[in-house]
Protein backbone atom coordinates (compact mmCIF):
# COMPACT_ATOMS: atom_id res chain seq x y z
CA UNK A 1 0.00 0.00 0.00
CA UNK A 2 1.42 3.70 -0.86
CA UNK A 3 1.64 6.07 1.80
CA UNK A 4 -0.28 9.62 1.84
CA UNK A 5 2.15 12.49 2.38
CA UNK A 6 0.83 14.85 5.49
CA UNK A 7 0.83 17.64 2.97
CA UNK A 8 -1.36 15.95 0.81
CA UNK A 9 -3.27 15.29 3.48
CA UNK A 10 -3.78 18.84 4.55
CA UNK A 11 -4.38 19.88 1.11
CA UNK A 12 -7.46 17.70 0.84
CA UNK A 13 -8.78 18.43 4.16
CA UNK A 14 -8.23 22.23 3.40
CA UNK A 15 -10.03 21.57 0.00
CA UNK A 16 -12.72 19.46 1.78
CA UNK A 17 -13.15 21.93 4.25
CA UNK A 18 -13.67 25.06 1.93
CA UNK A 19 -16.09 23.13 -0.18
CA UNK A 20 -17.97 22.19 2.51
CA UNK A 21 -18.16 26.18 3.47
CA UNK A 22 -19.24 27.15 0.05
CA UNK A 23 -22.08 24.29 0.09
CA UNK A 24 -23.47 25.95 3.07
CA UNK A 25 -23.53 29.39 2.08
CA UNK A 26 -25.10 28.41 -1.14
CA UNK A 27 -27.58 25.87 1.05
CA UNK A 28 -28.58 28.86 3.31
CA UNK A 29 -31.55 30.86 3.50
CA UNK A 30 -30.46 33.88 2.11
CA UNK A 31 -29.12 31.61 -1.08
CA UNK A 32 -32.26 30.58 -1.31
CA UNK A 33 -34.51 33.31 -0.71
CA UNK A 34 -32.21 34.64 -3.84
CA UNK A 35 -32.83 31.55 -5.88
CA UNK A 36 -36.67 31.67 -5.49
CA UNK A 37 -36.33 35.53 -7.02
CA UNK A 38 -34.43 34.53 -9.75
CA UNK A 39 -36.43 32.06 -10.37
CA UNK A 40 -39.73 34.66 -10.34
CA UNK A 41 -38.40 37.06 -12.54
CA UNK A 42 -37.19 34.57 -14.50
CA UNK A 43 -40.54 33.00 -14.81
CA UNK A 44 -42.80 35.48 -14.75
CA UNK A 45 -42.44 37.12 -19.03
CA UNK A 46 -42.98 33.22 -19.70
CA UNK A 47 -46.51 33.37 -17.38
CA UNK A 48 -47.37 36.68 -19.08
CA UNK A 49 -46.72 35.33 -22.20
CA UNK A 50 -49.39 32.65 -21.72
CA UNK A 51 -51.92 34.48 -19.99
CA UNK A 52 -51.84 36.57 -23.18
CA UNK A 53 -52.25 33.97 -25.75
CA UNK A 54 -55.37 32.79 -23.77
CA UNK A 55 -57.12 36.29 -23.57
CA UNK A 56 -59.43 37.81 -25.58
CA UNK A 57 -58.54 40.05 -28.56
CA UNK A 58 -60.25 43.26 -27.00
CA UNK A 59 -58.67 43.16 -23.42
CA UNK A 60 -54.95 41.82 -25.02
CA UNK A 61 -54.98 45.11 -26.69
CA UNK A 62 -56.32 47.62 -24.10
CA UNK A 63 -55.24 46.19 -20.86
CA UNK A 64 -51.96 43.86 -19.64
CA UNK A 65 -51.74 40.59 -18.68
CA UNK A 66 -51.94 41.65 -15.39
CA UNK A 67 -55.48 43.20 -15.55
CA UNK A 68 -56.33 39.00 -15.63
CA UNK A 69 -56.68 38.71 -12.39
CA UNK A 70 -59.59 41.49 -11.58
CA UNK A 71 -61.48 40.27 -14.98
CA UNK A 72 -60.41 36.62 -15.71
CA UNK A 73 -61.52 35.70 -19.01
CA UNK A 74 -59.78 32.92 -21.45
CA UNK A 75 -60.42 31.47 -24.90
CA UNK A 76 -58.55 29.66 -27.36
CA UNK A 77 -59.89 31.03 -30.35
CA UNK A 78 -56.02 33.04 -30.50
CA UNK A 79 -54.67 29.12 -30.88
CA UNK A 80 -57.63 28.23 -33.27
CA UNK A 81 -56.61 31.14 -35.65
CA UNK A 82 -52.76 30.64 -35.04
CA UNK A 83 -53.16 27.06 -35.88
CA UNK A 84 -55.69 26.07 -38.08
CA UNK A 85 -57.21 29.65 -39.39
CA UNK A 86 -57.84 29.71 -43.12
CA UNK A 87 -58.22 33.53 -43.17
CA UNK A 88 -55.41 35.48 -44.75
CA UNK A 89 -54.88 36.95 -41.55
CA UNK A 90 -54.28 34.24 -39.36
CA UNK A 91 -51.00 32.27 -38.66
CA UNK A 92 -51.69 28.84 -40.23
CA UNK A 93 -48.92 28.08 -38.17
CA UNK A 94 -50.08 24.08 -37.75
CA UNK A 95 -47.92 23.03 -41.54
CA UNK A 96 -45.03 25.50 -40.07
CA UNK A 97 -44.98 23.39 -36.86
CA UNK A 98 -44.88 20.13 -38.77
CA UNK A 99 -41.68 21.62 -40.86
CA UNK A 100 -40.33 22.40 -37.88
CA UNK A 101 -40.29 19.29 -36.08
CA UNK A 102 -39.19 17.63 -39.39
CA UNK A 103 -36.12 20.12 -39.36
CA UNK A 104 -34.92 19.52 -36.23
CA UNK A 105 -35.19 15.84 -35.62
CA UNK A 106 -32.65 15.15 -38.40
CA UNK A 107 -30.59 17.96 -37.35
CA UNK A 108 -29.86 16.72 -34.08
CA UNK A 109 -29.56 12.68 -34.53
CA UNK A 110 -26.88 13.33 -37.98
CA UNK A 111 -24.54 15.37 -35.51
CA UNK A 112 -24.99 13.38 -32.91
CA UNK A 113 -24.19 9.99 -34.16
CA UNK A 114 -21.46 11.44 -36.39
CA UNK A 115 -19.91 13.33 -33.59
CA UNK A 116 -20.19 9.95 -31.27
CA UNK A 117 -18.40 8.06 -33.64
CA UNK A 118 -15.75 10.94 -34.72
CA UNK A 119 -15.35 11.67 -31.40
CA UNK A 120 -14.61 7.71 -29.88
CA UNK A 121 -12.22 7.09 -32.94
CA UNK A 122 -10.06 10.86 -32.04
CA UNK A 123 -10.02 9.16 -28.06
CA UNK A 124 -9.24 5.34 -28.61
CA UNK A 125 -8.40 4.71 -31.57
CA UNK A 126 -5.03 5.28 -32.80
CA UNK A 127 -3.79 6.35 -35.86
CA UNK A 128 -0.84 8.93 -37.12
CA UNK A 129 -2.20 12.33 -37.31
CA UNK A 130 -5.18 11.60 -34.72
CA UNK A 131 -3.95 14.90 -32.46
CA UNK A 132 -3.41 16.91 -35.45
CA UNK A 133 -7.39 16.26 -36.80
CA UNK A 134 -8.37 17.15 -33.46
CA UNK A 135 -6.93 20.52 -33.27
CA UNK A 136 -8.35 20.77 -36.46
CA UNK A 137 -11.77 20.83 -35.66
CA UNK A 138 -11.35 22.25 -32.39
CA UNK A 139 -9.85 25.19 -34.89
CA UNK A 140 -13.20 25.09 -36.80
CA UNK A 141 -15.04 26.47 -33.70
CA UNK A 142 -13.53 29.93 -34.16
CA UNK A 143 -15.04 30.43 -37.88
CA UNK A 144 -18.22 32.38 -37.77
CA UNK A 145 -21.29 30.23 -39.04
CA UNK A 146 -21.96 33.80 -41.44
CA UNK A 147 -18.80 33.11 -43.16
CA UNK A 148 -20.07 29.22 -44.15
CA UNK A 149 -23.50 30.91 -45.49
CA UNK A 150 -22.18 31.60 -48.89
CA UNK A 151 -19.73 28.67 -49.75
CA UNK A 152 -22.48 26.39 -48.81
CA UNK A 153 -25.20 28.19 -50.83
CA UNK A 154 -22.55 27.95 -53.75
CA UNK A 155 -22.14 24.35 -53.16
CA UNK A 156 -26.01 23.54 -52.85
CA UNK A 157 -26.80 25.83 -56.20
CA UNK A 158 -23.93 25.19 -58.06
CA UNK A 159 -21.84 22.14 -56.87
CA UNK A 160 -18.03 21.15 -56.63
CA UNK A 161 -15.78 21.86 -60.03
CA UNK A 162 -11.94 22.24 -60.02
CA UNK A 163 -10.49 23.12 -62.90
CA UNK A 164 -13.62 23.20 -64.80
CA UNK A 165 -14.06 19.52 -64.22
CA UNK A 166 -17.55 19.05 -62.32
CA UNK A 167 -17.15 16.84 -59.29
CA UNK A 168 -20.50 16.88 -57.19
CA UNK A 169 -23.46 18.23 -59.22
CA UNK A 170 -25.70 21.05 -58.24
CA UNK A 171 -28.34 19.93 -55.67
CA UNK A 172 -31.65 21.76 -57.35
CA UNK A 173 -33.93 20.83 -54.73
CA UNK A 174 -37.34 22.68 -54.39
CA UNK A 175 -40.26 22.17 -52.12
CA UNK A 176 -39.92 19.47 -49.19
CA UNK A 177 -36.57 18.35 -50.77
CA UNK A 178 -35.05 21.34 -49.59
CA UNK A 179 -35.48 19.97 -46.30
CA UNK A 180 -31.61 17.91 -47.02
CA UNK A 181 -30.16 21.48 -47.55
CA UNK A 182 -30.83 22.18 -43.87
CA UNK A 183 -29.92 19.16 -42.20
CA UNK A 184 -26.72 19.12 -44.03
CA UNK A 185 -25.90 22.82 -43.00
CA UNK A 186 -26.90 21.83 -39.80
CA UNK A 187 -25.02 19.05 -39.13
CA UNK A 188 -21.90 20.89 -40.71
CA UNK A 189 -22.28 23.81 -38.26
CA UNK A 190 -22.77 21.50 -34.91
CA UNK A 191 -20.07 18.96 -35.47
CA UNK A 192 -16.85 20.91 -34.96
CA UNK A 193 -17.99 21.73 -30.93
CA UNK A 194 -20.09 18.26 -30.64
CA UNK A 195 -16.72 16.11 -31.57
CA UNK A 196 -15.41 19.25 -29.07
CA UNK A 197 -17.63 18.11 -26.33
CA UNK A 198 -17.81 14.58 -26.76
CA UNK A 199 -14.32 13.58 -26.77
CA UNK A 200 -13.51 15.74 -23.76
CA UNK A 201 -16.13 13.10 -22.10
CA UNK A 202 -14.93 10.15 -24.04
CA UNK A 203 -11.14 10.67 -23.23
CA UNK A 204 -11.57 10.70 -19.50
CA UNK A 205 -13.01 7.25 -19.17
CA UNK A 206 -10.67 4.75 -17.59
CA UNK A 207 -8.16 3.53 -20.01
CA UNK A 208 -8.52 -0.09 -18.17
CA UNK A 209 -11.90 -0.40 -19.43
CA UNK A 210 -11.52 -0.09 -23.36
CA UNK A 211 -8.68 -2.51 -22.82
CA UNK A 212 -10.32 -5.20 -20.28
CA UNK A 213 -13.18 -5.16 -23.18
CA UNK A 214 -9.94 -5.39 -25.73
CA UNK A 215 -8.54 -8.32 -23.86
CA UNK A 216 -11.78 -10.12 -24.11
CA UNK A 217 -12.24 -9.77 -27.94
CA UNK A 218 -14.60 -6.96 -28.54
CA UNK A 219 -14.33 -5.16 -31.70
CA UNK A 220 -14.28 -1.10 -31.74
CA UNK A 221 -17.59 -1.33 -32.64
CA UNK A 222 -18.79 -3.28 -30.01
CA UNK A 223 -16.84 -1.28 -27.45
CA UNK A 224 -18.55 2.07 -28.20
CA UNK A 225 -21.99 0.66 -28.39
CA UNK A 226 -21.94 -1.60 -24.86
CA UNK A 227 -19.24 0.22 -22.71
CA UNK A 228 -18.47 4.25 -24.11
CA UNK A 229 -22.31 5.42 -24.90
CA UNK A 230 -23.86 3.66 -22.07
CA UNK A 231 -20.99 5.88 -20.05
CA UNK A 232 -21.46 9.19 -21.77
CA UNK A 233 -25.38 8.96 -22.59
CA UNK A 234 -25.33 12.63 -19.95
CA UNK A 235 -22.67 14.23 -22.40
CA UNK A 236 -25.17 12.96 -25.52
CA UNK A 237 -28.41 14.23 -24.19
CA UNK A 238 -26.33 17.77 -22.87
CA UNK A 239 -25.28 18.19 -26.64
CA UNK A 240 -28.32 16.70 -28.02
CA UNK A 241 -30.43 19.45 -25.73
CA UNK A 242 -28.17 22.45 -26.90
CA UNK A 243 -28.82 21.51 -30.65
CA UNK A 244 -31.90 21.11 -30.48
CA UNK A 245 -32.91 24.46 -28.96
CA UNK A 246 -30.52 26.18 -31.20
CA UNK A 247 -31.90 24.70 -34.36
CA UNK A 248 -35.48 24.81 -32.97
CA UNK A 249 -34.70 28.79 -32.90
CA UNK A 250 -32.75 28.95 -35.65
CA UNK A 251 -33.98 31.79 -38.64
CA UNK A 252 -31.18 32.71 -40.68
CA UNK A 253 -30.19 28.90 -41.38
CA UNK A 254 -33.58 27.78 -42.23
CA UNK A 255 -34.37 31.42 -44.23
CA UNK A 256 -31.84 30.94 -46.42
CA UNK A 257 -31.50 26.81 -47.42
CA UNK A 258 -35.25 25.84 -46.57
CA UNK A 259 -36.71 29.49 -47.76
CA UNK A 260 -40.04 31.28 -46.85
CA UNK A 261 -42.38 28.67 -48.65
CA UNK A 262 -45.08 27.15 -46.18
CA UNK A 263 -43.83 23.74 -47.43
CA UNK A 264 -40.41 24.05 -46.30
CA UNK A 265 -40.39 26.80 -43.74
CA UNK A 266 -40.42 26.27 -39.87
CA UNK A 267 -42.53 27.95 -36.93
CA UNK A 268 -39.38 31.03 -36.78
CA UNK A 269 -40.01 31.93 -40.47
CA UNK A 270 -43.55 32.64 -40.12
CA UNK A 271 -43.30 34.47 -36.77
CA UNK A 272 -40.97 36.99 -38.34
CA UNK A 273 -43.79 37.14 -41.05
CA UNK A 274 -46.41 37.96 -38.85
CA UNK A 275 -44.13 40.18 -36.64
CA UNK A 276 -43.28 42.11 -39.94
CA UNK A 277 -46.88 42.00 -41.66
CA UNK A 278 -49.27 41.92 -38.84
CA UNK A 279 -47.46 43.39 -35.71
CA UNK A 280 -50.94 44.22 -34.20
CA UNK A 281 -52.43 41.23 -34.34
CA UNK A 282 -51.54 40.75 -30.60
CA UNK A 283 -53.12 38.02 -29.71
CA UNK A 284 -52.18 35.84 -32.67
CA UNK A 285 -47.89 36.63 -31.82
CA UNK A 286 -48.45 35.46 -28.10
CA UNK A 287 -50.33 32.32 -29.32
CA UNK A 288 -47.75 31.74 -31.53
CA UNK A 289 -44.89 32.85 -29.87
CA UNK A 290 -46.05 30.30 -26.95
CA UNK A 291 -46.85 27.60 -29.49
CA UNK A 292 -43.00 27.70 -30.80
CA UNK A 293 -41.88 27.92 -26.55
CA UNK A 294 -43.75 24.71 -25.33
CA UNK A 295 -42.69 22.01 -27.02
CA UNK A 296 -38.53 22.75 -26.34
CA UNK A 297 -39.45 23.86 -23.19
CA UNK A 298 -41.15 19.86 -22.80
CA UNK A 299 -37.69 18.08 -24.49
CA UNK A 300 -35.66 20.28 -21.64
CA UNK A 301 -38.19 19.24 -18.93
CA UNK A 302 -38.37 15.99 -20.15
CA UNK A 303 -34.37 15.62 -19.91
CA UNK A 304 -33.33 17.92 -17.58
CA UNK A 305 -31.51 15.18 -14.94
CA UNK A 306 -29.29 14.27 -18.33
CA UNK A 307 -28.91 17.89 -18.67
CA UNK A 308 -27.56 18.10 -15.51
CA UNK A 309 -25.74 15.07 -14.91
CA UNK A 310 -23.68 15.97 -18.55
CA UNK A 311 -22.59 19.26 -17.07
CA UNK A 312 -21.62 18.16 -14.01
CA UNK A 313 -19.68 14.82 -15.20
CA UNK A 314 -15.90 15.58 -15.24
CA UNK A 315 -16.30 18.52 -12.88
CA UNK A 316 -15.03 15.86 -10.00
CA UNK A 317 -12.05 13.77 -9.86
CA UNK A 318 -11.47 10.82 -7.43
Amino acid sequence: MTSVSPAVTAVRSGAEQATGRVRKRLSGRVASAVAIVIAVLWTTPTFGLFLSSLRPEDQIKTTGWWSFFSDPQLTLENYQEVLFGTSSSSGKMASFLINSIVITIPSVLFPLAFAAFAAYALAWVPFRGRNWVYIGIFALQVVPMQMALVPLLSFFSEGVSVFGLQLMPAWELEGPARFAQVWFAHTCFALPLGVFLLHNFMSELPGELIEAARVDGATHGRIFRRVVLPLVAPALATFGIFQFLWVWNDLLVALIFAGGTPDSAPMTVRLAQMAGTRGNEWQRLTAGAFVSLVIPLIVFLSMQRYFVRGLLAGSVKG
